[in-house]
């Protein structure tokens, strides 16, 4: 049974960070593209960073380049995604998902997706 486990998420305030984890059972994650997502209230499930098992490129949506860092602990069978300088648009549920899709950046086509780990910031 595969599960795709994302925790980390908090109530924080601008400015401050948190690390989100992504850890999994049943399955690898080395190997397969890896992407989280978030979706705030209201709007589409949008890409904040993914990783592409073919080139083992990094994708970023612009909004949190230099702020954010997607990485990996294939020891652990877990990825993260620290996130520093938080703002209230951050706000939203993470999402880790897992698999081989077209464009690590697309929410379609992942096989397995976590539950999700809610992030408030308050301004």
């Amino acid at each position: 049974d595969v599960q795709l486990q994302a925790s980390g998420g908090g109530l924080v305030q601008t400015g401050e960070s948190l690390r989100l984890s992504c850890a999994a059972s049943g399955y690898t994650l080395d190997g397969h593209d890896i992407g989280w997502f978030r979706q705030a209230p209201g709007k589409e499930r949008e890409v904040v960073a993914c990783v592409s098992d073919e080139d083992r490129s990094l994708h970023y949506v612009d909004s949190v380049k230099g702020r954010f860092t997607f990485s990996s602990d294939n020891a652990n069978n877990q990825v993260y995604l620290q996130m520093k300088d938080l703002k209230p648009e951050d706000t939203g549920v993470y999402f880790c998902a897992a698999g081989f899709v077209a464009g690590c950046w697309l929410p379609v086509g992942y096989d397995y997706w976590g539950q999700g780990t809610l992030v408030t910031v308050s301004s």
